[in-house]
């Protein structure tokens, strides 16, 4: 067993997330809100069916989330322009503002671990997470363009 690795993975994303969490709770919000607000800001117009598919939640776990966010002022939801029954989902200016400043601490964190890797070593971190990806999920990532610099 891969103790060590998965040790190590316990206290690295204890820590990634955890300055995010402190943040995240002033708000009254939780990690669920942190997804959705990666998500949204990664793709501005996503669609909520495609936000479902990939945190893997229920629509219920989504719809309760969702409006937290959208009735405090961080998501807005607009009507597809070719099929009007997709919602199609934004950061507000305030969302956008939340999510940089949750992602700030982990940005550094990110930029200062890969800073002590020898040249190459960002790739074989990128493909340690692909390869952590589950098999029938890596076009996602893709589509994302989290795969990019692979």
């Amino acid at each position: 067993m891969p103790l060590d690795v998965m040790g190590l993975f316990f206290f690295a994303y204890r820590d990634f997330v955890g300055d995010a969490d402190a943040l995240l709770e002033r708000q009254g919000f939780g990690r669920a809100h942190h997804r959705v607000l990666y998500f949204v800001n990664l793709r501005p117009g996503m669609p909520v069916a495609d936000l479902l598919d990939i945190l893997k939640i229920t629509k219920q776990s989504l719809a309760r989330v969702l409006r937290q966010l959208v009735d405090n002022g961080y998501v807005e939801q607009k009507t597809g322009e070719t099929d009007r029954r997709q919602r199609l989902l934004f950061a507000t200016e305030k969302g956008r503002a939340l999510f940089e400043t949750l992602s700030a601490t982990q940005t550094s964190r990110i930029e200062a671990a890969i800073a002590t890797l020898p040249p190459e070593g960002k790739r074989t971190v990128l493909r340690f997470f692909v390869g952590m990806v589950e098999p029938e999920d890596r076009g996602l990532l893709d589509r994302l363009k989290l795969t990019e610099e692979l």
